[in-house]
């Protein structure tokens, strides 16, 4: 079954990770083969969420870009280097193919093969050694078991085509040699007394009993085949081992974990037409064409908690996005054919996905329940931000008595957890929860700090203050604000780049605001910050 990914965004919330999980469980029930992913460090305070309600993080997803497993090469083509070289270009010619991956018995790339390869191979070649099997040399030449001594076969071809008195004077015969010859008794004679490798018997013809019981006490290998002497001496070499004509060269490969985009790069400036597919391990997956590339298997997605490009997985636009759950704005995404597309405006993901089980009849366990709690609590402050609704509350009275809880006193020690900063650098403290929002031609940034101690971020104000000059120096933003939120006062101490001083004192209606300034009541980003923000940019 295809797998969905389903994802929140970049700056990984408590409602963005546990709307993932909490959908991925859905739609699991609803039969998808669904799995929720994040796209970076999870906080502490989904730490200690996932924690308590004992739930394993979910994995991170670096991107859903094209694969090299998600195109329609031909998976387990490949050819063992035991096999006949007749049976290789016999099974080219069948699948319509110009060449095939050769492996050894663990499955490990030798290399590659290829029709043009097997002529010149042969044109370069003097054609007098054959290591091979018995079998395939049956399989090549129609031929029939009379003595096997050995199941591999290697020694130099000769062929018995002088008059018999001739070959007995002049050709000297050892235990390297592959003797190919009709019914002339005294050659064969001579050439099972000598303890020949191989004996090839033309023709259909016939030989004597004492000469069989001297190939058996020498160890001579018989084969007898009704071709002549011609047809089989033109067919014999293509018995050797395909093996035989792989050469230590550099051959060009693709892991199944690269990417699409870098194999065009790569096989354009190559212009090869076949490419082997191996695993991390070098063990060969398959074949890949130059003209497989056109069937693509594009990754399904499903977005929660966000519709914006800029704020989902990287390569996004090359995957399919199937499904949306949203509590935020229209976004900048488009999707390549209708989907189904939930938004709602209440104060978090989670509240919409409460429904969603309702309607779907499907029961939530005491796990699932207590993240949709959760994200709804971190995402409202507990219902004390401007964003929350009657949903909202109703959810959150509900899921609170199924679970036997207090939602206040859980609250408290969430928030708790979340907003300790200690461990963290500043650099991590000023972008882990920052967004970015388009004005005009240009950008503006606002981070949003949640902390129960702002006199640790006070200490240490001027450091803050840098890095804020700085970034907004290195990404070009108009503006960058940062609110340090206090959750139990309700309200937020405000640092800006000092350029936007005049556009903060006209937002907020602040006579020479000073920076961590406090500003009573504003707590929530989208509802307030960018609103105040985006009617005074200029």
């Amino acid at each position: 079954m295809e797998k969905v990914y389903v994802v929140g965004h970049r700056k990984p919330d408590t409602d963005s990770v546990t709307s993932a999980i909490n959908l991925a469980y859905l739609k699991k029930r609803q039969g998808l083969n669904a799995s929720p992913y994040v796209l970076g460090e999870i906080s502490k305070e989904t730490k200690f969420v996932l924690d308590y309600f004992q739930v394993k993080e979910p994995e991170f997803l670096n991107d859903v870009k094209l694969q090299i497993k998600d195109l329609n090469y031909h998976k387990g083509l490949f050819l063992k280097e035991e096999t006949s070289i007749k049976e290789v270009y016999d099974y080219l010619e069948e699948q319509s193919i110009t060449g095939i991956p050769i492996v050894t018995d663990k499955q490990k790339l030798k290399g590659l093969i290829t029709l043009k390869g097997i002529v010149r191979a042969f044109l370069n070649s003097d054609n007098h050694h054959l290591k091979t099997s018995y079998d395939n040399i049956l399989k090549t030449i129609g031929g029939e078991e009379i003595i096997r001594i050995e199941d591999e076969i290697e020694g130099d071809i000769k062929i018995a085509s002088f008059k018999s008195t001739t070959f007995l004077e002049n050709i000297s015969l050892t235990r390297n040699d592959i003797l190919i010859v009709g019914d002339r008794h005294s050659i064969i004679e001579y050439a099972v007394e000598s303890g020949v490798k191989l004996l090839i018997i033309v023709g259909g013809g016939e030989i004597k009993q004492h000469h069989l019981r001297t190939a058996q006490e020498n160890k001579v290998n018989v084969i007898r085949t009704k071709l002549e002497t011609f047809d089989t001496a033109k067919l014999i070499n293509l018995a050797n081992y395909i093996g035989t004509l792989i050469k230590e060269d550099s051959i060009t490969t693709f892991e199944e974990s690269d990417y699409y985009d870098e194999f065009v790069i790569k096989s354009s400036k190559l212009r090869h037409n076949n490419y082997p597919v191996v695993s991390k391990s070098k063990k060969c997956m398959g074949l890949l064409r130059i003209t497989d590339i056109n069937e693509k298997k594009r990754k399904k997605v499903i977005l929660v908690d966000h519709n914006e490009m800029d704020q989902s997985v990287e390569g996004l636009e090359e995957a399919d996005i199937i499904e949306i759950v949203d509590h935020h704005k229209l976004g900048s995404i488009s999707t390549n054919y209708p989907i189904n597309f939930r938004n709602m405006a209440v104060g978090s993901t989670n509240t919409i996905l409460y429904f969603m089980f309702e309607e779907q009849h499907i029961e939530a366990p005491r796990e699932i329940m207590g993240l949709m709690l959760s994200g709804i609590l971190s995402d409202t402050l507990a219902l004390t931000s401007p964003t929350t609704t009657e949903l909202d509350k109703m959810v959150v009275k509900s899921l609170a008595e199924q679970l036997h809880l207090d939602y206040k006193k859980y609250a408290r020690e969430m928030f708790k957890a979340g907003t300790s900063l200690e461990g963290r650098s500043k650099e991590d403290i000023l972008t882990a929860d920052m967004k970015v929002f388009p004005w005009e031609d240009q950008k503006f940034a606002i981070s949003q700090i949640f902390t129960l101690n702002f006199e640790d971020i006070e200490r240490e104000k001027e450091e803050y203050l840098r890095l804020i000059e700085q970034m907004k120096q290195e990404k070009e933003y108009k503006l960058v604000l940062v609110a340090v939120t206090d959750i139990l006062k309700n309200g937020s101490y405000l640092f800006f780049d000092q350029a936007s001083k005049e556009i903060m004192e006209d937002a907020f209606g602040i006579l020479d605001m000073k920076q961590g300034t406090y500003v009573d009541g504003i707590v929530s980003r989208k509802k307030q910050l960018v609103p105040k923000i985006l009617e005074n940019i200029r």
